[in-house]
C-alpha cells in the first residue's frame, strides 16, 4: 500500500516539498496538498504589483497547473486537525496520513492593531492592488510605512517599500513634494548583517527617507489619517502602508498544537511532539524568519527525512537554517543577503553583496526556476 503523506497549505515549503517527494517516488507514494486557495503567488510580487511593474493575473501560479507523478492538489478549507491520529477534516470531508506536514503560513492578526483592519497594507495581494490605484492620483503628501508587530512576513519588504516609493514619486516628479517615514519593530533594518543594515540606513538618508527604529505601531485612526506607535507618539498621514501582525491559523491553536502563538519544533529536524508530525515555515517556531526562501529550506530537510525513512536509510539531519533574501534597493539595482541562523554559537550572521543590476538577473531566475521546478513553466 501506498503511504500517504499528506502537506497542509501550498506555498513555498509545501510546493518544494512535493516535489521532491514525486520526484524520490513517483507515483509509487500519494502525497496530496490541501489549501483553501487556487493559487500561489511570490510575496516579492506584491510590491511590483504595488507599483504598477506588473498586474495581479500575471503574478498568480493556479494550483491546477501542479501536475506530478503521486501528487494531487485539492482546494477545501480545512477546519480541525487532529495530530495524534493524523487526521484533517476540511469542508469536504477527512483526510488521514501515515505523514502529516503542517506548513499553513501564517495568517494576518488585523484586530492586533486596532484600526489595521480599517486601513490600507500591501502584505496582501488584494491590498497591493488598491495601493497600486491610490497611488495612480497621489500627487503630494505624507507617506508612512509601518509594522504591527514582530515577526513580520518578509522582514526586508517594508525597507523595499520605503526606497521603491522613493523611486516611483522621483519618476512621476513629486518627491519634492512629499515626505516618506519607515517604522519598524526593530533595532536595525536587517539585524543578522550588520553591513545590510548600514547599507540601508545609508540609502534612506541619501534619499532622504525617515527612518525610526525598535518601535511598534498600536493603531491607525483611519478617519483622522493618523497612527499611534507604542511609546505614544502620533504619526499623520496621506498614504498609509502598513504591515499587519501575524500568527498562526487559530485552528492550529485549536489543535493542541501551538505555544505562544507557533507550532515549536525540533529546528534542526522540523519534527513536533507529535509522532509523524512536521511542520515548516512561517506557522512554526523554526529559529528562522518567516520568509519563504526559509519556508523552502526547511521543507527540503523535511523532504530528505521522509524520503530516508520511507527507503529505510539513516535519517539525515540538514536543516542549515541559511537563506538568501534579495532586497531592492531602487533605481533598478539589488543587493543580497546570505543569512546562516544556525552555524555561529554567538548568533545569527549575514553575508551582504551590494546592490546591482546584475543582482536583478539572480532574482528573476530564483523566480523562474521554482516557477519550472514547481508549475511546469
Amino acid at each position: 500500500m501506498k503511504k500517504r503523506i499528506l502537506i497542509l497549505g501550498a506555498g513555498f515549503g509545501r510546493l518544494e516539498l512535493s516535489t521532491m517527494l514525486s520526484e524520490a517516488f513517483g507515483d509509487d507514494i500519494a502525497v496530496t496538498l490541501i489549501d483553501k486557495g487556487d493559487a500561489f503567488y511570490f510575496g516579492f510580487s506584491k510590491l511590483d504589483v504595488m507599483f504598477g511593474h506588473t498586474t495581479r493575473d500575471a503574478v498568480l501560479l493556479p494550483y491546477r497547473n501542479i501536475l506530478k507523478p503521486g501528487v494531487r492538489f485539492l482546494q477545501e478549507t480545512i477546519s480541525s486537525i487532529d495530530p495524534v491520529a493524523r487526521r484533517v477534516t476540511t469542508n469536504r470531508g477527512t483526510h488521514e496520513a501515515d505523514f502529516l506536514v503542517v506548513a499553513l503560513g501564517a495568517d494576518y492578526d488585523f484586530a492586533a492593531t486596532p484600526g489595521m483592519a480599517e486601513a490600507t497594507e500591501f502584505y496582501t495581494l488584494e491590498g497591493a492592488t488598491r495601493l497600486g490605484e491610490m497611488l495612480k492620483t497621489f500627487n503630494k503628501g505624507r507617506v508612512l510605512i509601518a509594522v504591527g508587530g514582530a515577526p513580520f512576513k518578509c522582514p526586508p519588504a517594508p525597507s523595499e517599500a520605503a526606497l521603491m516609493m522613493h523611486d516611483h514619486l522621483t519618476t512621476r516628479g513629486i518627491r519634492s513634494a512629499c515626505e516618506i517615514t519607515l517604522i519598524l519593530p526593530l533595532e536595525t533594518p536587517v539585524p543578522p548583517s550588520p553591513e545590510t543594515s548600514r547599507a540601508l540606513l545609508a540609502a534612506f538618508a541619501e534619499r532622504n527617507i525617515t527612518f525610526i527604529a525598535d518601535r511598534e505601531l498600536k493603531s491607525i485612526d483611519v478617519p483622522r489619517r493618523v497612527a499611534t506607535i507604542d511609546d505614544g507618539r502620533e504619526f499623520p498621514y496621506d498614504l498609509f502602508l502598513g504591515v499587519p501582525a501575524i500568527r498562526a491559523p487559530q485552528m492550529l491553536e485549536a489543535s493542541g498544537m501551538t505555544e505562544n502563538k507557533y507550532i515549536p519544533v525540533s529546528p534542526k529536524t522540523l519534527e513536533t511532539r507529535f509522532p509523524d508530525v512536521y511542520a515548516v515555515g512561517d506557522c512554526a517556531k523554526q529559529g528562522t524568519p518567516k520568509a519563504g526562501v526559509f519556508a523552502e529550506g526547511a521543507a527540503r530537510a523535511v523532504a530528505r527525512a521522509l524520503i530516508a525513512r520511507l527507503r529505510n536509510e539513516e535519517v539525515p539531519v540538514t536543516h542549515k537554517g541559511t537563506g538568501s533574501c534579495y532586497i531592492e534597493f531602487g533605481a533598478g539595482r539589488i543587493g543580497r543577503v546570505d543569512v546562516d541562523f544556525f552555524s555561529d554559537p554567538d548568533g545569527p550572521t549575514g553575508t551582504y553583496y551590494e546592490p546591482s543590476v546584475a543582482l536583478r538577473v539572480d532574482k528573476e531566475h530564483f523566480g523562474s526556476s521554482r516557477r519550472a521546478r514547481w508549475f511546469g513553466m
